[in-house]
């Protein structure tokens, strides 16, 4: 886990035997680079208001069962957070969708081969962030995190620029200079 226990309580995970370490990196991309896809997911995230939940609907585009997860998200620094998820049920996923007061974000999602234990995605956001694509990369390791180079068709890192969260996407919205960033690191 290689996260301080005392640090992880004051967060609200109490116990590590439900406690998963996630570190990831994000980019912004002018547009989905052709050709690099494994598989592709419709998602759908509603984050519940004034909580660190999220509920996730992953459904794959070449058809298949969902993934419904209940999720909680805490974070320990700008690239690792705590999470704990539960698996939910199409019945337990229309409740609770319907009843938690909750912003919806919409894209798809496009999972690339694995390189060196990495999992990259691109996401293509729909909706009212249509226009934002943006490449997450995941890691076992802090120092897989720390020399992780960039994909070639990434733009700019946002991963400390908090207006980059699936929570602040759903709630503000895209940042209003997303031209203007993407435009100054053109190149």
């Amino acid at each position: 886990m290689n996260v301080d226990s005392h640090l992880a309580a004051s967060l609200g995970f109490h116990t590590s035997k439900y406690l998963a370490v996630e570190r990831e990196r994000r980019w912004l991309c002018r547009a989905m680079p052709d050709g690099l896809e494994l598989q592709t997911e419709r998602i759908t995230d509603l984050y519940v208001t004034g909580a660190s939940l999220r509920l996730r609907e992953a459904r794959p585009v070449s058809g298949g069962s969902a993934i419904l997860r209940l999720t909680r998200k805490a974070d320990v620094d700008s690239c690792t957070r705590l999470l704990t998820t539960i698996y939910l049920s199409e019945e337990e996923f229309r409740i609770l969708s319907s009843t938690l007061p909750s912003k919806r974000v919409h894209k798809l999602r496009h999972r690339l081969p694995p390189k060196s234990g990495v999992v990259t995605a691109i996401d293509e956001f729909q909706g009212e962030l249509s226009g934002l694509v943006m490449a997450e990369a995941e890691f076992e390791s802090a120092e897989q995190l720390s020399t992780f180079q960039a994909p070639p068709f990434a733009v700019l890192e946002v991963t400390g620029d908090l207006r980059f969260t699936g929570g602040a996407l759903a709630s503000q919205g895209l940042p209003h200079d997303l031209s203007e960033l993407l435009a100054a690191n053109a190149g």
